[in-house]
């Protein structure tokens, strides 16, 4: 975890074939939001990619460098003292030339969040 304490995985389950849902809990505590706003705390975007990063590397056993993003949507801010509770929908595929493609919609309650279709190759 590059951010030490930054959000928990309460569940991560795979669905069908390469489909998972991992359920994460945002830190409203941890220091980056000191910074990122104070009084009015929201989530960093980058913060959110690498929490991405991170579910997908565990869900391959690989590290992970992401080569391509086309597609980054974010739709609602997170803030971690109302929504701290996150659920990632990710469609996770490997190619035989050792890239993996991921699809990932984040929610709180029904709002959608993030929208995210980007490639990383293995190292």
């Amino acid at each position: 975890m590059l951010l030490k304490d930054f959000y928990k995985i309460n569940a991560l389950t795979n669905t069908d074939g390469d489909k998972y849902v991992a359920n994460i809990n945002i830190n409203k505590d941890h220091d980056v939001f000191k910074g990122h706003f104070p009084g009015n705390p929201v989530t960093p975007g980058v913060c959110m990619l690498q929490i991405i990063k991170e579910i997908t590397t565990q869900v391959v056993g690989k590290e992970l460098t992401m080569i391509s993003a086309s597609n980054i949507k974010f739709m609602a801010l997170i803030n971690p003292e109302v929504n701290p509770d996150l659920r990632l929908e990710l469609e996770i595929a490997q190619t035989e030339d050792n890239k993996v493609k991921v699809k990932n919609t984040t929610l709180f309650d029904e709002t959608v969040a993030l929208k995210l279709s980007c490639i990383y190759s293995k190292n």
